[in-house]
């Protein structure tokens, strides 16, 4: 075999990876848009049903992410640091673990009434999966567009800033004026939640971060 093909072998294999990150993200968008969904739903069985939908996402989230740890495992090259790709799927994953954690709190836990900042936060957490999408869609080209990239990275951290702010204007309110002390648990325990979601976003900006300085 000619060593222009032995390399191509190569070339071929690390093409494999983008599309599998490119899918995940697309499931953690759609697990995101059910999410504003279930928190903006008033009916109980409703939220149920959006619950069970956003877990399929999950399942299928899984998925994709072991096949992408299988393929890291086995890759004689990868195109870019394995490590990094380790990292960086994984933070995918646990952002669709945490979307689903949001939402089933809200089917549980059943609060009274859609509270506007907690739709709110939940749009922050769907434009962070939207984020994440441009991120993977770009990261095959990541050293002609890695301006690009770090402003994607960086609209992620402002949105954890400006979560930062609703949560706790959101808190403050709630244990100034909720009276009932088991509507005050269970909205602080939702709304904790979802700030959880938004920090992860800022995570996987600092993974992407990293692994900017890496190759560019």
């Amino acid at each position: 075999m000619k060593i222009d093909k032995f390399l191509q072998l190569f070339v071929v294999k690390e093409k494999v990876f983008y599309p599998l990150y490119v899918e995940h993200a697309q499931v953690s968008v759609k697990a995101a848009s059910y999410l504003v969904e279930t928190i903006t739903e008033t009916d109980r069985e409703k939220r149920i049903s959006l619950t069970r939908r956003i877990k399929e996402c999950e399942v299928e989230a899984d998925s994709i992410t072991l096949n992408v740890m299988n393929k890291l495992q086995t890759a004689f090259v990868t195109p870019l640091d394995r490590e990094d790709m380790h990292r960086l799927i994984s933070t995918m994953d646990s952002m669709v673990d945490m979307i689903l954690d949001c939402a089933k709190k809200f089917s549980i836990y059943q609060p009274q009434g859609s509270d506007q900042k907690l739709i709110e936060i939940a749009d922050y957490i769907k434009k962070d999966t939207e984020i994440t999408l441009d991120i993977v869609q770009n990261i095959e080209f990541i050293r002609r567009r890695q301006a690009q990239i770090a402003e994607f990275c960086e609209k992620m951290k402002e949105i954890e800033h400006m979560v930062d702010d609703i949560y706790e204007d959101y808190m403050s309110s709630l244990f100034c004026n909720e009276k009932n002390v088991v509507e005050l648990v269970k909205k602080k325990n939702i709304v904790q939640a979802l700030e959880d979601a938004t920090d992860l976003g800022k995570t996987l900006a600092d993974v992407v971060r990293t692994i900017l300085v890496k190759v560019c």
